[in-house]
Order: structure tokens, then sequence, then C-alpha cells
């Protein structure tokens, strides 16, 4: 039998093919598409055709309890086991969001074509911003991820649009809170109101310093000490003063 025939591509016309090795392989039995750099459709009986065989991904449950919840934890696992999730990682919740070692072991398990699978979305995180960025590390993995509770399952095609309706709320967010946020400065500056760190030294004192450093009664180190400031603001405070000085 020969290990070359020809297949009509959609983008190249005719197109050589190799026959891949009968190991770990499976006949095509409908229209199958591959070759990512040129997709050729193949159809049974026009050739014989062999393919990679898919195998099916895992489904990795991921479980997170407050301390000490003992029933909510036994709910989550009952459903998560009927779901067919083999093997599932337990959370006890220590109070930080980042703090999640079990979830970050289950996010590395996974490999292409896997699923990681939630009871309920608040189990996986309680800030949206904080789960679009699990979601995208799902992701990077080549794996999907399936809520029980929610209709969120990346792995349909309803599922990945309702994810990016998530990020699109998510960026409104965003830009709803930086518009705020240069509004609330704009009218603080118009007010006339200080922005930014509170100054170390009132004006009463930066003229004490200018002071007493030309009249010898202190080095900057002293001044510093006596002032309880740091060395580098007693001489930004003479350097300013210097400055004004010579352009006066």
């Amino acid at each position: 039998m020969e290990s070359m025939f020809y297949v009509k591509s959609a983008f190249h016309g005719w197109k050589r093919i190799e026959r891949s090795p009968q190991s770990n392989m499976c006949a095509a039995s409908k229209p199958v598409g591959f070759d990512a750099a040129d997709p050729v459709t193949v159809f049974q009986g026009f050739a014989c055709v062999r393919i990679p065989c898919q195998n099916e991904g895992m489904q990795i449950g991921y479980a997170r309890v407050s301390r000490g919840d003992h029933q909510d934890l036994a709910a989550q696992l009952a459903a998560l086991t009927a779901a067919g999730c083999d093997p599932v990682f337990q959370e006890e919740a220590s109070g930080g969001q980042a703090d999640r070692p079990e979830l970050t072991k289950a996010i590395k398990s996974l490999q292409p074509g896997d699923v990681l699978v939630v009871w309920k979305l608040d189990r996986l995180s309680r800030s949206l911003r904080d789960l679009l960025f699990t979601l995208e590390a799902v992701t990077a993995a080549g794996a999907g991820f399936r809520s029980l509770t929610e209709a969120v399952d990346t792995t349909t095609a309803a599922g990945r649009l309702m994810t990016q309706t998530l990020g699109a709320f998510a960026e409104f967010e965003r830009a709803m809170i930086r518009e705020r946020t240069m509004n609330g400065l704009a009218h603080a500056r118009k007010a006339g109101r200080h922005l930014g760190r509170r100054p170390s030294l009132t004006g009463q004192q930066r003229a004490e310093i200018i002071t007493k450093a030309e009249s010898g009664q202190g080095s900057p180190s002293q001044l510093a000490s006596l002032f309880r400031v740091s060395r580098s603001t007693v001489q930004r405070v003479l350097r300013e003063h210097r400055n004004r000085s010579a352009a006066a």
C-alpha cells in the first residue's frame, strides 16, 4: 500500500498527504479537518485516512470551604463526585484570596482537554477580577472550566460567550473606577486641596531648617534628627532654597 495519497484542499488544490502509521491511530468515520497550516476535508471512501485518537480529558474537581464547615465540604464533594470528578482538590479557606495552594496544585495538574469543575463560582473566587484571572490560567493550560450550579462551561460555545461577557463587565468596572478617580482628583485640585502624600515638613519647619543651617546651628544630619526627618529631606530643603535664591 502506498505511503502517499492525494486529497482535495480548499486552500491549495490537490495536496499530498503522508499516510500515518497504524499504531495509536483510529480511522476517521466522517469528514475530518486536520493540518492547522492548511485545513483539509477528507471524506470517508474518497481516501483511507487515519488520524490520531483524541483522549477524553479528566474532570478535575476543586472544593473550597470556610474553616471547619464540614457540612458544606460534604455537599461539594458529593456533587463533584457525582459529576465524575477525580481527583478532587480540597481547600480550607484561610481568609486570603492569594493563599490557595490546593487551587494552584489543581491548575498545575491540568492537561490539554481536562476540565476544572467547581460546585459554585463563589467556591473558586469571590471577586470577578480574580475569577477571570483564574479562568485565564485554566485556558492557558489548554483546559476547560465548568461550574455545576451556574451556567458557566467554557467547553461549550455558550459558556465561552458567558466568560467573554464577564470579561467585558470587568473591563467596564475598571473603566468606571478610573473615571471616578480622575474626576475626584480633578475636583480636589480645583478646590485647592493637596494631593498625594502629606508633606513631612510644614512651611515653618522648612524655614527653621534654612535659618539654622545658614547660621551654623547644625549639620544636615543633626537637623534631620532634630526635626525627625531623613538627612536627604533636609538636603532637599536646603538645595531648593539655594536654587530659589540663585534664580532671584
